[in-house]
Parts: structure tokens; sequence; C-alpha cells
């Protein structure tokens, strides 16, 4: 779920006046593709396959930066690339656009991202970060590990990084500063357990990946489980260390008559983890029904258990959640079509047989995947790099033998550490203007945490036992054998 518009702070524009030099050249870029391309279509030139896969990424690559919306450079990449290069009919691309649109599993996107906004303005991130404070609220940095524990805790029913940044940010960062912690200290820390929120159960990256190459919702969101309760461990370590090492203060032991209160007035919240697992794997539901599910369940607890959103303020929610919908499945048409042409030209195929032919194997081929998608996490986010790398990317994968659920999760770790660094971390620009700490300052910050979350990402790679235990155990991804005997699977 993106965040409002009120919330990010976008980068700077880096390119000068428009007269500049640096500007022409690159309103020149694109111009000259785009002429290559009608110079094909008039006989002047011959491109052969690989010269056209060239001239499709470059003129991609060339709009985007001119500082064009990516759902707006894809769209228009693709319909010159149509009309110049290919003998695909333009109708068949607008049919394309609406079959590739039809799928079941889309609608799952609208439904968490109206969850997320009555989670976010329903009182339960104000509860959940008291339950945490009960329980770890007397180590060193207590308040600061409550708020990685809550924003554990919302994500696992959130499904948003963004919105968990703002929804647990808001309420515990001045909490923080009243009880003596430094600013920078505690924006750090929203910044990247808010990443959280995309590795967790529900998650929006994950629909994104699944719809994008045909891999299960369900084992996808379980599978982030026990990655996203050792990150959290992580980043609980990371915080009480500089904590201690800073002596920032500590909480008085909470009884557990305190933590049995605490645990009872988020109770009706933590229920929608329950709904989601047990619907799924119970049969009850799909994964798009569980997040309709889930938008009902917060709709009902939001407005009449923990009545924290008036009825008056429903519309209001409705709206803002149609819109960043309408959004994000704008970006998705538009990365429909583009991967048609990329099907239709071959090139997820000739790259893989590419990639497989340099003899780099699973676990070199891996390594290369990760220093493209931190690469690409530098200058988009999230939804727009999945959609545009996975259908390229996961062919070669699965030739190598590398399992579709433990390549989506490393994928949603990757897109995690590019939401908390410039130039356009999300979770660093919300943090920054909910903490009104400078970018600069909030990065510097932000570092060791960071770093933590790289070796988190060397973890997830290398060792896929960590992703596909829960969904094996739970029998959720077939054509594997169980970790464990189905008849010890039954107990749990």
């Amino acid at each position: 779920m993106s965040a409002p518009a009120s919330l990010v702070q976008r980068p700077p524009a880096t390119i000068g006046g428009p007269l500049s030099l640096g500007g022409l050249a690159l309103l020149a870029l694109p111009l000259m593709f785009v002429a290559v391309s009608f110079a094909h279509k008039m006989g002047i030139l011959t491109l052969p396959p690989s010269a056209r896969a060239l001239v499709l990424f470059a003129m991609l690559i060339s709009i985007m930066l001119t500082g064009m919306p990516i759902s707006i450079a894809l769209g228009s990449t693709v319909l010159i690339f149509v009309a110049t290069t290919t003998t695909v009919p333009l109708d068949a691309v607008a049919l394309k656009l609406f079959t590739g649109m039809e799928k079941w599993e889309i609608m799952a996107i609208p439904f968490f991202i109206l969850a997320g906004n009555f989670l976010t303005h329903g009182g339960i991130a104000k509860r959940m970060i008291d339950f945490a404070a009960t329980l770890i609220g007397h180590f060193h940095g207590g308040l600061a590990l409550a708020g990685v524990i809550s924003c554990a805790m919302f994500a696992l029913v959130c499904g948003s990084s963004v919105a968990t940044v703002v929804a647990i940010g808001s309420i515990i960062l001045p909490e923080m500063v009243k009880a003596g912690y430094p600013m920078r200290f505690g924006a750090a820390v929203i910044t990247v357990a808010g990443s959280l929120g995309i590795l967790m159960l529900p998650s929006i990256p994950k629909v994104i990946y699944a719809i994008s190459t045909n891999t299960s919702i369900g084992a996808l969101f379980v599978a982030g489980v026990l990655p996203g309760t050792l990150l959290t461990f992580m980043l609980c370590v990371t915080t009480w260390y500089i904590a201690k090492k800073n002596n920032y203060p500590r909480q008085a032991k909470a009884t557990w008559a305190q933590s049995a209160k605490a645990f009872k007035e988020s109770f009706w919240g933590l229920m929608l983890i329950v709904i989601i697992i047990g619907g799924i794997y119970s049969g009850a539901f799909t994964a798009t029904e569980a997040a309709a599910m889930s938008a009902v369940y917060a709709f009902f607890i939001a407005v009449w258990v923990y009545k924290a959103t008036p009825l008056r303020e429903v519309p209001k929610v409705l709206i803002r959640s149609a819109n960043m919908s309408a959004m994000l499945l704008y970006i998705i048409g538009n990365a429909v079509l583009f991967q048609f042409v990329l099907t239709n030209e071959n090139i997820p195929n000739a790259l893989s047989d590419w990639m497989i032919a340099l003899n780099l194997g699973p676990l070199g081929f891996l390594f290369v995947v990760n220093l493209l998608l931190l690469t690409a996490g530098n200058f988009m986010e999230p939804s727009s790099i999945i959609l545009i790398m996975a259908p390229i990317l996961f062919p070669t994968a699965m030739k190598l033998g590398i399992d579709p659920v433990h390549f989506g999760i490393m994928i949603d770790v990757n897109m995690e550490v590019g939401l908390c660094h410039p130039p356009v971390g999300l979770n660093l620009y919300v943090a920054s203007t909910i903490a009104k700490v400078g970018i600069t300052d909030l990065t510097k910050a932000v570092m060791p945490w960071l770093l933590t979350m790289l070796v988190f990402l060397v973890i997830v790679t290398y060792w896929p036992w960590l992703t596909l235990v829960v969904p094996q155990m739970l029998e959720m991804t077939p054509g594997h054998e169980p970790i464990i005997p189905i008849w010890l699977s039954k107990m749990f």
C-alpha cells in the first residue's frame, strides 16, 4: 500500500533547468530509440532479435530517466515497440490487457489495501505497541524494541511496509522522544522495522510476484513467517546492542497482569492472523478470499470494537483505498503488456539460455540476482521492480531448480532493503517526514540496521529451508517431499 502523498517527501530532481545539456541529452535518448524503431518499420534498418531486445530495454530505461512515471513508461514503450518493431496487431494488445487483468488473484490487492487503511486508523497499532512494551520494555532500549515487535505484529495483518511505518511510527516516535531517546535512533529503528510489512503474512509484493509467475499466494504468505521472525530477532539484537552501548532508557518491568490486560486489548487485532492462516490452511477460503475477509474484519474492529474510526470517516477510507488500488492496478496493467511483449519476443527464454550457458550454477545465479535487484532498488519502487524483473529472471530460476516460493521470498527481502535507503526508499522518506529528521542524517542513522538486513538477505538466499519449512509442513508446495513426516505435520 502506498503512503498518502502528504507523508512522502520525494527526492529532489537531479536534472537541471529545461535547457540544460543533461536535460536535453535525457530527452534525446528515448527519441533516438523511437527513431530506430520507426526506421526498422520503414525498412531502413533491419533489427535482429537481439537488437530488438536491446532497443526495447533501452527505450524503457531512457523514458524512465526523463522522470516519467514507470507505469506510463511501460505503457508507452510497449505501444511504440509493438507498432513499429513487431507484427502484433494493436487489438491483440488491447485484448491481452483485459485478459491479463482478469486474474482472480489481482482482487487480493485492493482488499489488502482497504484492510491496511482500516488497520492504520483503527486504533490497532496503539494496542500492539502497548502489548509489546509490556513484554520487552524492561530491556535496554525497551521502547525501541517494542517498536520492532509491534511492527512485526502489525506486519502480520497489514501487508504494506509504508503503512506499517506510518501506523507504528506516528505513535511510538513521540513517546520515544519523551522517554529520552534521540529522534534519529527511533526513526532509524522504525524505518527498517517497518519493512517487515511486506515480508510477513499478507504482502502486496508477494501477490504481485504470484501474479507474475503463477506461484501459490498462500504458500508465499506462510513462507514469510519464519524469515520474518528471524529478521525481527536480528533487528531486536541490533537495537538492543546500540541502546545498551549508549545507555538508552529502559522501562519498569511489567507484571503478568499488565501484560495480560495489554494482550486482551490487542486481541481483536491479532485475531486477524488466525483468520488469514487458519482460513487458507483449512481450505475455508483462498488467499484472495482471505484478503476480502481481512478487509471486512478490519472494518468491523475499527468501527464497532475499538470505535477509533467513526462511520462518517468510512467513505474517506474507501476513497483513499480506491485511489491507491487504481494507481497500483494501472502499473500492473501496463506491466502485463510489457510481459506480453517479452514473451512474444522470446526474451525471457533467450536470457535464461544465455545465463545458464555462463555456468553460474544456482548459487552464482542467486548472487547475480541479488546484485541486480539491489541496484534496481536505488531507482524503482518494489511493485515496479517485481513486475519488470520477475518474468525475466523466473524462467532461469526454474531451469536451475530453484524453488519458486524461495525465489519469491528472496526477491521480497531485496525489496525490503530497497525501501530503507535513498534515493527512492519510501520507508526512509515517510519516517523522515514523521520524525522531522533530514534524509542525510536518517540515512547515516539507519546503517547498522541496514547492514543487519544485508546479512539476513544472505541467510535467506542460501538457506532455503528457512523459507520452505512452513509451507512444506502445511503441504502447500506440491511437487516437493515434506521436510517432516505427514503424520507429524498434522499435529501442528
